[in-house]
């Protein structure tokens, strides 16, 4: 990798322009830099990875809203001072619920808008706490790359089954703990359900916003929404 890495030509301030394309559709979704590190954990995770110039810190895409990039090659330029990244994206790649970040369009009468959202940034960065993001996009991370004994990994690698088996353990598990009323025991094993229902979205495919969606559809209505249907 130390070779690859000098074969590149970084600006004065360590940096590197990368673009980032659909693999699929070859549209252009953003652009970012990379520093040799965050270079170095894209190759080793297959999972993009940018150096923010303001936050002054490495960054995964997709660690606060698990739309997450899968990288499926990288190209160099001829000066090799620019990287091209075709990726294969999920969801959408710009914070503002676009697709892609380029979704203004100048014309000779302004600039126009053009594309849908395809989710809420509301509900992605605000209606969630944080750490339920950045612990989702992990998740997700592990089922994309999982490194060699990597908890999750093993749990995604044995199949639905074994997620539901644990879910199944968990959720018992809380139940002994609040019939006991002990605080610290129900704390715990609530952290310990949820993340492994988090390992279970990830498994079927489903996002928090889909969650958090769902949860707003039912805000506001009559009580029984929140329950199991009637009969059930």
């Amino acid at each position: 990798m130390d070779e690859l890495l000098a074969t590149l030509t970084f600006d004065a301030q360590g940096l590197i322009p990368a673009v980032i394309q659909d693999d699929g559709s070859g549209d252009v979704l953003m652009v970012a830099y990379m520093n040799r590190e965050a270079l170095e954990k894209t190759l080793r995770s297959g999972l993009t990875h940018f150096y923010s110039r303001s936050r002054r810190r490495i960054w995964q895409k997709g660690e606060t809203s698990g739309h997450i990039q899968r990288v499926r090659s990288i190209h160099l330029d001829c000066d090799a001072d620019a990287l091209l990244l075709r990726v294969e994206q999920v969801v959408a790649a710009c914070h503002t619920g676009n697709r892609s970040c380029f979704f203004t369009r100048l014309k000779p009468d302004g600039p126009r808008t053009e594309g849908e959202l395809r989710f809420d940034p509301a509900v992605v960065y605000g209606g969630l706490p944080a750490v339920l993001q950045r612990v989702f996009a992990t998740v997700r991370g592990r089922k994309a790359a999982a490194p060699p004994g990597s908890y999750v990994g093993d749990l995604f690698a044995a199949g639905r089954e074994r997620i539901l088996k644990k879910i199944g353990e968990e959720t018992t598990e809380l139940l002994l703990a609040a019939q006991g009323g002990e605080r610290e025991a129900i704390r715990y094993e609530v952290a310990d359900l949820w993340f492994h229902t988090l390992v279970l979205l990830a498994e079927c495919g489903l996002t928090l916003e889909e969650v958090a969606g769902e949860l707003a559809r039912r805000e506001g209505k009559r009580k029984p929404e929140y329950g199991p249907p009637e009969g059930g």
